[in-house]
């Protein structure tokens, strides 16, 4: 390829023009500054999409180095705005190039296109020219997930895309179905793979199974019902059986899945009954409750939180509550499903995700929160405090939390000598 251009990245100074800080400033009411100087929100969105478009034009360049960079920095800029007019004018050239990175590209070029794909899907909403944009990724990214010669990285990342897209874009129930089938061909391998014939543990592929399955669950979410039901007979016997991996991810993707389908199940049969329910109940406590000194501290705390509310699920059919904050408002996750969708997006947009829930109208449509809130500069400036005030809270709050954690603190250091 050619000598790699001098890319300079989508900023944090360029992601807070127009909207304030997109990471915190929506996120809480104290994080708000004091009032600046007037900004001219015309010029510098003009500024903003200047730079916008000479990334387009470099994941078009010779070098694989800049192409990348320039993905990435259009990623990090559609997950912290909102920028439909911009991404609708220009959607196809998006779609032109993620194609051609996803297809010529090595591993983490297509990886980064395929993360910029399910962003430009997130932008666009669900409407007719995002059923464009997956008509002509769809296939690709199928062709990827299958191809057994591809990078396990590049294979994950586009399995998670698939999904994510088919979700938001797809009112075509044989395209829905299709793509689930495509992701089940790829994580029902984990159902035989525990052990190959030798005898030992196989875990190349098991970033790739988990993806597979993590993306499959999110569209079971929209499946009709009698669908449903067949997907339930088919794996909430195999399902079980992952519970026994070495990997914790897997072992938690499967977990949270399982208690997914016990929500679905019984809200499709209020009579539902499991038949090995007292097999599965003693794997899910043992994770819950899971002692094995070979495992580390941190994986087992994970574990052990995740498998206690698996575990409430499928014996009491109940969830423990979320609230997510963002700006004035409050959302409850307060089901499975919910939950499996929030965790899909807040993946992918990252720290972006209260700023979307705020602004985006698709996102607002999923979790059924109305239009977007509109907040005037008056309400605005009652909910500024100052930097002061914020400093000493932040002081507060610091030594309250050192007492805290110091009376769970081991004392050895005070044991005095024996003479």
């Amino acid at each position: 390829g050619g000598q790699p251009r001098n890319v300079q990245p989508f900023s944090d100074e360029d992601a807070s023009i127009e909207t304030m800080s997109h990471c915190s400033g929506f996120s809480d009411p104290a994080s708000f500054t004091e009032d600046g100087p007037e900004v001219d929100e015309e010029a510098t969105q003009e500024d903003l999409e200047y730079k916008l478009k000479g990334f387009i034009d470099l994941t078009l360049d010779k070098s694989a180095k800049t192409r990348q960079a320039a993905l990435e920095s259009l990623k990090s800029a559609f997950s912290s705005k909102i920028l439909y007019e911009f991404v609708m004018e220009r959607r196809m050239t998006l779609t032109d190039s993620i194609e051609r990175c996803i297809k010529k590209g090595k591993s983490d070029e297509q990886c980064a296109a395929a993360g910029l794909a399910c962003l430009l899907c997130v932008q666009m909403g669900s409407g007719i020219e995002s059923e464009e944009i997956f008509k002509t990724l769809g296939p690709v990214l199928k062709k990827i997930v299958c191809d057994g010669t591809a990078s396990i990285q590049a294979r994950q990342a586009c399995a998670t895309c698939l999904g994510i897209c088919c979700f938001i874009v797809t009112d075509d129930i044989t395209e829905l179905y299709s793509t689930m089938e495509c992701l089940e061909n790829i994580f029902t391998k984990a159902y035989q793979r525990d052990r190959d014939t030798n005898g030992v543990s196989s875990t190349h592929n098991t970033v790739l199974h988990i993806s597979a399955l993590l993306a499959w669950t999110l569209l079971l979410t929209i499946c009709p019902m009698n669908e449903v039901k067949k997907k339930i007979e088919t794996h909430l016997h195999k399902l079980p059986s992952l519970l026994s991996c070495d990997d914790l991810n897997m072992r938690i993707a499967a977990g949270e899945t399982l208690a997914l389908l016990f929500e679905l199940a019984r809200e499709t049969d209020a009579d539902f009954f499991y038949e090995d329910m007292e097999l599965l109940t003693e794997k899910l406590r043992a994770l819950a409750t899971d002692g094995n000194k070979h495992r580390a501290k941190v994986d087992k705390r994970k574990q052990r939180s995740v498998f206690r509310d698996v575990l409430r699920a499928v014996e009491e059919r109940d969830f423990p509550t979320e609230m997510v904050k963002f700006g004035p408002e409050r959302m409850y996750i307060d089901c499975w499903v919910k939950k499996q969708t929030y965790d899909t997006f807040k993946e992918i947009l990252g720290s972006g995700m209260q700023y979307h829930l705020q602004s985006n109208d698709f996102l607002r449509n999923v979790f059924e929160l109305g239009p977007p809130v509109m907040l005037d500069a008056a309400t605005l400036k009652t909910m500024k405090i100052s930097r002061f005030e914020r400093h000493l809270y932040n002081s507060a709050a610091f030594k309250a939390r050192t007492k805290a954690r110091s009376k769970c603190r081991d004392k050895r250091a005070d044991v005095g000598e024996f003479f």
